[in-house]
């Protein structure tokens, strides 16, 4: 059986979890979330414990129930947490704007980007190069700062472009005659 799918996870106080043939619904503080199942994988609630099977000795079923338990603990940390992705805009004129739920951002086009924010997803920026993504879904978080990322990623020469908050881009030399 998978390592991954082998470890019990752990409600925090205050999350529902409803489990039915077809799907599983989490509900937290912060928001519900729903995750469709296959019968490849029974889950299980056991006072505040949730615990994967494989439903038979399939290689499949054994992979899909450690994948569900990644998903299902990445739920239960998104309804009591959140999470978040930094981004930050490194060049001249390079600046971010938050408007409701679209992001302004001038990379130095002839015109602005604007990026509308999916549904469950919030941006703020605490600073013009200062970009903060929010959220409950951590698939859908992570999209959206890649999408905002590839607007203008980061070039290899002098290194201006819309970065993650600890990236490191390497730069490379410039070629000499």
């Amino acid at each position: 059986m998978s390592r991954v799918g082998k470890m019990p996870i752990v409600l925090a106080q205050g999350v529902e979890v409803t489990i039915s043939a077809d799907r599983i619904v989490v509900k937290g503080p912060l928001g519900t979330l729903t995750l469709p199942l296959t019968g490849q994988v029974k889950v299980e609630n056991d006072n505040g414990t949730l615990k994967l099977t494989p439903a038979d000795d399939s290689r499949e079923a054994n992979a899909m129930s450690g994948t569900v338990r990644a998903l299902l603990n990445n739920m239960v940390q998104g309804v009591t947490k959140g999470f978040e992705k930094r981004l930050s805009l490194v060049g001249v004129g390079y600046r971010a704007q938050a408007q409701g739920n679209a992001l302004n951002l001038s990379l130095g086009f002839s015109h602005p980007v604007v990026h509308q924010m999916p549904e469950g997803v919030k941006c703020e920026t605490p600073s013009q190069t200062e970009i903060v993504i929010k959220g409950i879904d951590k698939q859908k978080v992570g999209q959206t700062a890649a999408e905002v990322r590839a607007y203008r990623e980061p070039e290899p020469y002098k290194g201006k472009g819309v970065r993650y908050q600890n990236e490191v881009v390497t730069l490379k030399e410039t070629k000499k005659k």
